[in-house]
């Protein structure tokens, strides 16, 4: 009875996930254009940080029960799997563009803070002081956009060049900010249900709860960034879908990692660094991907799966002891 009922609770909670995402989407891109704000401050900020509020209602929780000491690994792990599987699979589906102001601002933004994260860590403790310049970080960038987008203004909902649209009633963006709102939540919500079972199946073939924490829990933390980016990507709503990866990244770096360490400062294990080390070098890529022909192509997100699939049996593979490195 129980392997029924897990299925049925996979099923419903995946397409769930989707029309979630689908739903997110939508209001996200509405809600900018009847604001006339790029859809990539969007992706960046309100898409980005809510698919991301999960974990860090965990990371600040746990902080505050000074059981903090996974922060910095769910961080690197998570960003890891952002830089190089979500883009990777989104450019496989269809080339992925990448906005020149990404790849002038946003990007290069994104690699300063990972570059941060891997400082920080080297000498394998985060201090409060660190965490406060992490929070103090990401209030700038905040601020920053902010600006950014008052200097560059979009198209209102349903303007043409030859008549100005009427503005969006401001009931119709409260509508659209609520559904963003329920989105969220029940994309969260889902993929916990998602993970529930994976998790409930592995274990009934057997599988290691080490080898489970490695894959199944940490694919379920990134779930939802995932099926937004892959779903804004065929939506045509590229800058949503970049702008969640790099915004998330950010997010998880300046806002999970500083408010866990500002609460309780973090000691972290050395691999946690060269796991740190190799998730800057997986962004350089990705970066540099972008940087040819101002895209990441079917190719290259090959090649970014193929990385992460490798990195992934590596892990695997030292949690097991099978290698010392």
């Amino acid at each position: 009875m129980d392997y029924f009922l897990y299925a049925v609770l996979f099923v419903a909670c995946f397409a769930i996930l989707i029309k979630g995402a689908d739903y997110l989407v939508d209001a996200a891109s509405y809600i900018a254009r009847a604001a006339g704000i790029p859809t990539l401050i969007i992706g960046l900020t309100i898409v980005s940080f809510g698919t991301s509020c999960p974990e860090a209602g965990v990371s600040i929780v746990s902080a505050l029960e000074k059981a903090n000491q996974l922060s910095y690994s769910n961080v690197v792990g998570s960003n890891t799997f952002n830089i190089l599987m979500i883009i990777g699979v989104s450019a496989v589906m269809a080339s992925m563009a990448v906005e020149k102001d990404v790849l002038k601002f946003d990007f290069p933004i994104c690699l300063a803070a990972t570059l941060l994260l891997v400082v920080f860590g080297i000498d394998c403790y985060v201090s409060r002081i660190e965490g406060i310049i992490l929070l103090a970080l990401i209030i700038s960038y905040v601020v920053y956009l902010i600006i950014r987008s008052r200097k560059k203004p979009v198209a209102t909902e349903g303007e043409t060049e030859d008549k100005p649209a009427e503005k969006a009633s401001a009931g119709k963006i409260i509508i659209r900010i609520l559904i963003v709102i329920a989105s969220i939540a029940a994309i969260s919500l889902s993929a916990k249900g998602v993970v529930a079972s994976c998790t409930f199946y592995a274990t009934k073939l057997g599988v290691s709860d080490t080898i489970i924490g490695l894959t199944v829990v940490a694919f379920g933390t990134s779930l939802p960034e995932l099926v937004t980016s892959i779903v804004a990507h065929r939506k045509g709503e590229n800058d949503i879908a970049i702008g969640n990866v790099i915004g998330s990244n950010l997010f998880n770096i300046l806002f999970v990692l500083g408010m866990s360490s500002t609460i309780s400062p973090l000691t972290i294990e050395t691999y946690n660094v060269k796991d740190g080390i190799f998730c800057l070098l997986a962004a350089v890529l990705v970066f540099l991907f972008g940087l040819t022909g101002k895209k990441v192509n079917r190719l290259e997100g090959g090649i970014m799966i193929l990385i992460y699939t490798a990195y992934l049996v590596f892990i695997c593979l030292r949690e097991t002891g099978m290698v010392l490195f």
